[in-house]
């Protein structure tokens, strides 16, 4: 064997011994993906924590909920993520698929809650919406307006058509994609209480539960209702642009816009803290975290970066949080998740 052969084959062989081990290397940032909602809570977090700390400021993507849900269940090792925001819960069905390729240590952290508002700009008209008047909106099947038991292709163009006291313009709303936990609180939320204030529609529920599902969440892809993309901000754009457009989006964005938007009442309930906090408001959701708990200690910074975000000085009554629009927990349920945090405690896939 040449000595050339010889420096050939030790080349080739370390190069592919570096491609194979090459995901698994080590980081020093942390990963962090998810939901757009939770995205500027976790990157004020985030900078802080930089700041602050000798750690590095970790690295924070918006792929929504159910995108950020999917990369951090793909497995276990550098190349996945640490950690994924998310504007609802985790799905029994993402556990089990995280138990699949290996996630078996979770810990949830719920930081606080949200409303999902409809607001649009203040050169319009503000809005006093019933969730049967939004289902009627945006559902792409409706029943037929002459009173028969039938649904149809949702025939309403304009405000007015479902309620003469809405002003006579086209219905334009603009809202997130299905991969976004935004969307998915929303249809929950909004679209299946709208839905049940039908009876014919209420009973599909006892009848055929998966029937209902699809007439309460299918929203309409005629025109009125556009997916707008995990970017909440471009919609929060084209609001100050286009007056007679609707937006669909998290009370924080609602907070850091109040110069430029105004939210639209719901059931004549109007998004404030303390709606929200207290259940008031009717559409309003839990927004929350999850940790890769083998990552800890393999990536620096995670277990510090947790205890940043569930301190009483982040997302207490009076934490930096709140100023960007985070409705806090109740003071002994912070306290409760604050020791879950502490102690990585470890789901069961029962709370789901």
């Amino acid at each position: 064997m040449t000595k050339l052969y010889k420096a050939l084959t030790t080349v080739t062989l370390a190069g592919a011994i570096a491609a194979l081990s090459a995901p698994a290397m080590a980081r020093d940032t942390i990963s962090i993906v998810g939901s757009s909602t939770v995205y500027p809570f976790a990157t004020v977090v985030a900078e802080r924590f930089g700041r602050n700390t000798d750690f590095a400021t970790p690295k924070i993507e918006s792929t929504g909920s159910g995108g950020g849900l999917k990369l951090f269940c793909q497995g276990v090792g550098t190349q996945h993520p640490d950690i994924t925001n998310a504007s609802r819960r985790m799905k029994k069905s993402e556990f089990d698929m995280c138990q699949a390729n290996g996630v078996k240590e979770i810990t949830e952290v719920r930081i606080g809650a949200d409303g999902i508002v409809m607001a649009n700009s203040k050169e319009a008209e503000k809005l006093d919406l019933s969730l049967k008047q939004i289902f009627l909106a945006l559902a792409k099947d409706v029943p037929n307006p002459d009173g028969s038991n039938e649904l149809i292709a949702n025939p309403y163009m304009n405000w007015s058509e479902i309620d003469a006291s809405l002003p006579n313009i086209a219905i334009s709303v603009m809202g997130p994609p299905p991969t976004s936990g935004t969307r998915d609180a929303f249809v929950e939320l909004a679209m299946e209480s709208g839905c049940k204030q039908f009876p014919m529609i209420a009973q599909m529920e006892d009848d055929n539960e998966d029937k209902f599902k699809t007439v309460c969440q299918s929203m309409r892809d005629d025109g009125p209702f556009v997916e707008a993309g995990e970017n909440d901000n471009l919609i929060v754009q084209r609001l100050a642009q286009d007056p007679e457009t609707l937006g669909i989006f998290g009370y924080s964005f609602l907070m850091e816009n109040t110069g430029q938007i105004q939210a639209a009442t719901v059931n004549g309930v109007e998004p404030t803290p303390e709606a929200i906090s207290s259940d008031q408001y009717p559409v309003a959701r839990s927004l929350w975290f999850y940790v890769k708990k083998a990552h800890v200690g393999v990536v620096p910074g995670i277990q510090e970066y947790i205890s940043e975000f569930s301190s009483e000085g982040a997302w207490g009554d009076n934490g930096y949080l709140v100023d960007v629009g985070l409705i806090p927990s109740p003071r002994n349920e912070r306290m409760k998740i604050a020791k879950a945090v502490k102690e990585l405690a470890p789901m069961t896939g029962n709370e789901l």
